[in-house]
């Protein structure tokens, strides 16, 4: 059987096709899924997707009508694939339930250093030959509070190092981490949490219920100097709120790697076109404002343990069986 999947980049494919070689055979596409590129999966049982494509009713509806019965995706969030209809054509979904959650903690706290140490304009200078320290000072994390908004195993891992630096930590979910607590970890209201926090992360999931967490009155209860960082789901965010925010002179820095409108631009080179995202457009203008493209969870090791539970998914599913990955069963 050949899997078919969709939205592999470059330094990813050798990774596939290496776990696939002694179970499957395995064509890689650097294309994302949705209306223009379904046709291309006619015929594939096993299809693999990434956290950027489209699974809603009509590309589900094209898949099933052209015999795919499998979508394996390489992602942990599946608030793209609407599973009620994926349910209802029979088809069996699965995604990836767990990969190193270092990898996204530390590149939020790269986020969050990055902006408050001011380190992409100082390069930029030193790349001019501008050896001035003037508008770079940033300010110790030492002492300060970190507010975790979702204390799972990413949350756990990004209070672990903000306990390192002696920070305060506050937290913010439906359920208490016992090692969080441990940490010194004070779980409050996220009012609270947003009000006396000088840097607030996000580690939720997108759900109707975190639809923008952040809107216009939580933007405006932290305080005016405050860190921001997303490396989670860009829709968490109301990002017009925020701009309106940031033109008002708000915050030392925002660090984000995803964006609520990221479909059809992240992973893909758009440098040669007008953005019609005027939102996006003037985001990045903000020179406190640093945005990366949904890269956090790109390192060794989380991209092969993703790789590695899409092969078994992909393998489960052949053989029948259901594990923790299983979003909707075979039927």
């Amino acid at each position: 059987m050949e899997i078919l999947a969709f939205g592999v980049q470059a330094d990813e494919k050798p990774l596939i096709e290496q776990a696939f070689q002694a179970h499957h055979e395995v064509r890689c596409l650097d294309v994302f899924l949705n209306e223009d590129t379904v046709p291309i999966a006619a015929g594939h049982e096993v299809i693999s997707t990434s956290v950027n494509a489209d699974l809603g009713p009509r590309i589900l509806e094209a898949l099933a009508a052209a015999g795919t019965r499998m979508i394996a995706q390489r992602s942990t969030g599946f608030n793209n694939i609407d599973l009620t209809v994926a349910e209802r054509l029979g088809m069996t979904v699965a995604r990836v339930s767990y990969y190193s959650p270092y990898a996204v903690a530390e590149f939020a706290w790269t986020l969050a250093m990055a902006v408050n140490r001011r380190i992409v304009r100082a390069s930029t200078r030193t790349r001019d030959f501008d050896f001035r320290l003037d508008g770079l000072m940033g300010r110790d994390m030492h002492g300060r509070t970190a507010g975790v908004l979702g204390t799972g195993k990413i949350g756990e891992a990004f209070a672990r190092i903000a306990h390192g630096f002696g920070m305060r930590l506050l937290g913010w979910d439906i359920a208490e981490n016992p090692t969080c607590m441990q940490l010194g970890m004070r779980y409050v209201a996220k009012e609270q949490l947003l009000a006396e926090s000088d840097l607030v992360t996000l580690h939720v999931p997108l759900m109707p219920e975190t639809q923008h967490l952040i809107d216009a009155d939580a933007l405006k209860t932290m305080k005016n100097d405050v860190i921001l960082v997303n490396s989670s789901r860009g829709g968490l965010i109301d990002t017009a709120a925020l701009v309106r925010e940031l033109r008002a002179g708000r915050f030392t820095g925002v660090g984000l790697d995803v964006y609520e409108a990221e479909a059809g631009l992240f992973f893909l080179d758009k440098s040669l076109e007008a953005i019609e995202d005027d939102t996006l457009a003037r985001l990045v203008t903000f020179p406190n404002v640093l945005v990366t493209s949904h890269q956090a969870y790109y390192t060794q090791e989380a991209v092969g343990q993703i790789v590695e539970t899409t092969v078994r998914n992909v393998l489960d599913y052949t053989a029948g069986r259901r594990s923790e990955n299983v979003l909707v069963p075979r039927s």
